[in-house]
């Protein structure tokens, strides 16, 4: 089942569209769509539940690097197409809108 098309979805969605190929960890994203991390990791769950994303935890000892380990995700083949394709036919919000929600001076 597709993911609801939510505003946040949306941006979420369309950061990682900007390179599929590209992983990008919960916290890089959240700062990128300025949205919270309380919400953009429960979409990276449900987009990943949908098999649209994929995710991995990053492989390093916490100590030596002074942070926890990171989980990357990236859009699947088929995620980026279903992706693409669910963002063509979304509700298109205002851009003011948008700004709104990314906060001010955030990225659309």
């Amino acid at each position: 089942m597709p993911p609801r098309m939510t505003l946040q979805t949306q941006l979420v969605l369309r950061a990682l569209l900007r390179n599929p190929a590209h992983e990008m960890y919960g916290r890089q994203l959240a700062d990128e769509t300025g949205l919270m991390p309380g919400t953009t990791h429960p979409i990276l769950l449900r987009l990943e539940q949908a098999g649209w994303v994929t995710s991995r935890k990053e492989d390093i000892d916490p100590h030596a690097e002074g942070r926890p380990a990171r989980r990357y995700y990236r859009l699947t083949a088929t995620g980026a197409a279903q992706a693409g394709a669910a963002l063509a036919k979304a509700r298109r919000p205002r851009t003011t809108a948008l700004r709104d929600l990314a906060g001010e001076g955030g990225t659309l």
